[in-house]
């Protein structure tokens, strides 16, 4: 009787992880629209983010980001939450804008956007399939990335002031790197049933896949664009 109860609540909680996990790649497929809208308004319009005075512009990229993390964690169970979300994303479009412009500026700016686009899916389906497949437990990793993000965090600061080329690609690197590790976490989380909100799993996840992105975009802009 223990046994047949043990198995019930194993299938119950598999089933609720399965459809948070459906739920979150639907909303995630979702939040690609206001993305894109806002990335392709900033291109048009040339938007740049206080660009005569990077720290004051990096110091308010985060408190307009937490002041969203904190408006959709406070709503995640309701519609609200669902708007602030996809609301983000239309910003973090428009803050994509910026390296989007000067990707375009190369005569080869179209093909590396997409092999960065290309190259970020893979990644994602690589960690997530690996995710949701595998039998080990990758939440363990949690407080290694956290490490790992405070160390990339404090060397984008410091490179605010530094202004070091080769600083800013080996940043990239790690970004690529800790957010695909990320990935396999954030799914991993939801597939073990350790995250039950779509809401917040989806935010997750996109920043996941936007850090990826325009990390990988910086890499194949700074090895492989062409002025000619």
């Amino acid at each position: 009787m223990q046994l047949d109860t043990y198995g019930q609540q194993t299938q119950v909680l598999s089933q609720s992880a399965n459809r948070v996990l459906r739920n979150t790649y639907m909303l995630l497929a979702l939040t690609m629209v206001p993305t894109v809208a806002g990335a392709l308004l900033g291109v048009q319009m040339q938007f740049s983010f206080m660009a005569g005075s990077p720290f004051i512009a990096f110091a308010l990229f985060l408190g307009i980001s937490f002041a969203f993390f904190y408006g959709i964690e406070k709503n995640k169970n309701n519609g609200l939450g669902v708007a602030l979300l996809l609301g983000f994303t239309f910003f973090m479009g428009l803050m994509l804008s910026r390296i989007l412009q000067a990707a375009l500026g190369f005569s080869n700016g179209g093909s590396m956007i997409a092999l960065a686009a290309g190259g970020t899916g893979a990644i994602f389906a690589t960690m997530a399939g690996i995710a949701s497949v595998s039998k080990r437990d990758f939440t363990n990793m949690g407080k290694f990335l956290t490490v790992g993000l405070v160390v990339v965090l404090l060397a984008v600061v410091a490179n605010i002031f530094l202004q070091m080329p080769v600083l800013h690609l080996v940043i990239s690197a790690a970004v690529v790197l800790l957010f695909s590790g990320y990935i396999l976490y954030d799914i991993s989380n939801i597939v073990r049933g350790g995250e039950t909100n779509y809401v917040t799993a989806t935010l997750a996840v996109y920043l996941d896949v936007y850090n990826v992105f325009t990390s990988l975009l910086n890499l194949i802009m700074a090895f492989g664009g062409d002025r000619d």
